[in-house]
């Protein structure tokens, strides 16, 4: 067991009923992308009353907590705090009836399918128990709760507003996320782990008709529908069966009556790579795909282009990654395991790339292990709801301990007092 944890055994247990109560309010109270006004007043409440000294409103809505605590290495814990766009349909006694405005003003169901309450909750419970066991580490804790992330917008956002200059330089960048895999593990990964993201808006313009006379129109409908089709073959046929890439039209938007054919349809698409060449060879393929379509529909201009969100790859530093895997597997023995990287894509990395220090992100099962035992055995993993599922729900026993004390196990890789070398 991690020695500083040891020192905190008792004030653990006592600390999860509360934290529990915690994150059923925050999954009862989700809020948006850069809406997370109550959410963060949470939090800067509460990790203010143990002797943080708290900036709010750092990039919007976020929180940047700082403990000094003697000399020694800086370590940046980091949570992300927005939820989705969807309704829930978990059927917990918990679970969100929220319902908001986007940024379109288009009201929509709210909900914590991702796991960032779990995150939040994580984070308030560190920043508790380091604050309350000052004795057993020395350096500074940075506890940054970020806004945004589901739009790739709020470590950008936070930097943008100064965080490099205005706090102090990390020497280590630390973060989790709640995935499918059986509660009670940690799965850890040298190198890239996360996938680069990108995703973007393309309205392809026609000419509107009566639905009786097609041949006074040119249709978007069709133009999107083979757009939509051809742009499934970037992945099948153009990049190498060797290179790992994802390629998927989430939205196609068109007309507003079945006997009148509109003016423009709008696709949105997202895209995963694990390579810059790639990422930057399907970007100019989606293009290539969009404008030869409208070309060969005839259509009256070029279609329009419009990024809605850019995710970097998640690469984790070599040297923090065996750091962790130490500590893992000292602490949690078998439950902790090399992972394969992953589909899905983060703005964590954005910090680490800014300060121009190392960074490390990791993952935290969330799956009930008989559930997860079962559909391995029966190989359904696929049919366990996984993040962005309306039915994504972790388990909290052991999940919301699991993730408490690896965070701990963490940081007291640097700050701990048996080793408080960078």
């Amino acid at each position: 067991m991690s020695k500083l944890i040891t020192t905190m055994v008792g004030a653990i247990d006592s600390l999860l009923p509360e934290l529990e109560t915690v994150y059923k309010d925050l999954h009862q109270h989700p809020e948006l992308s850069m809406q997370e006004v109550r959410t963060a007043q949470i939090v800067a409440d509460y990790v203010e009353k143990f002797g943080y000294e708290v900036t709010r409103n750092v990039g919007v809505t976020g929180v940047v907590a700082v403990l000094r605590n003697g000399d020694g290495p800086t370590v940046m814990l980091r949570a992300d705090m927005d939820a989705l766009p969807m309704a829930e349909a978990t059927g917990l006694p918990y679970a969100s009836t929220v319902k908001a405005k986007d940024e379109d003003g288009i009201e929509v169901g709210v909900a914590h399918s991702c796991g960032h309450d779990l995150h939040v909750t994580w984070l308030m419970g560190v920043a508790r128990l380091m604050a309350g066991h000052r004795d057993a580490w020395r350096g500074t804790l940075m506890a940054v709760f970020q806004p945004g992330e589901e739009v790739g917008r709020g470590a950008r956002s936070m930097i943008e507003d100064g965080m490099v200059v205005r706090f102090p330089k990390p020497d280590v960048i630390l973060g989790q996320h709640v995935m499918v895999g059986a509660a009670g593990t940690v799965g850890y990964r040298s190198g890239t782990i996360l996938s680069a993201g990108d995703s973007l808006k393309v309205r392809l313009f026609g000419r509107g008709s009566h639905g009786s006379q097609p041949q006074t129109s040119i249709d978007p409908v069709i133009m999107a529908a083979s757009t939509t089709l051809r742009l499934q073959t970037i992945v099948s046929r153009e990049i190498s069966p060797r290179d790992s890439a994802v390629l998927t039209i989430g939205a196609l938007q068109a007309g507003t009556k079945e006997n009148i054919i509109p003016d423009d349809a709008t696709l949105k698409l997202n895209m995963r790579t694990f390579d810059e060449d790639v990422r930057e060879y399907m970007l100019g393929a989606i293009r290539r795909i969009c404008c030869a379509e409208c070309v060969a529909s005839n259509a009256p201009r070029e279609p329009e282009f419009t990024t809605l969100s850019s995710y970097p790859l998640t690469v984790n530093d070599d040297a923090t990654c065996e750091r962790l895997r130490n500590t893992f597997e000292a602490h949690f023995g078998e439950r902790a395991y090399e992972t394969q990287p992953a589909a899905a894509s983060e703005d964590f990395s954005v910090f680490g790339r800014e300060w121009g220090v190392p960074y490390a992100f990791w993952f935290i099962g969330g799956t009930d292990p008989e559930e997860f035992k079962r559909a391995v055995a029966a190989k359904k993993l696929n049919e366990i709801p996984s993040n962005h599922s309306p039915k994504f729900a972790p388990v909290l026993d052991p999940t919301l301990r699991t993730g408490l004390e690896a965070m701990l196990c963490a940081a007291g890789a640097w700050l701990g007092n048996e080793d408080s070398t960078t």
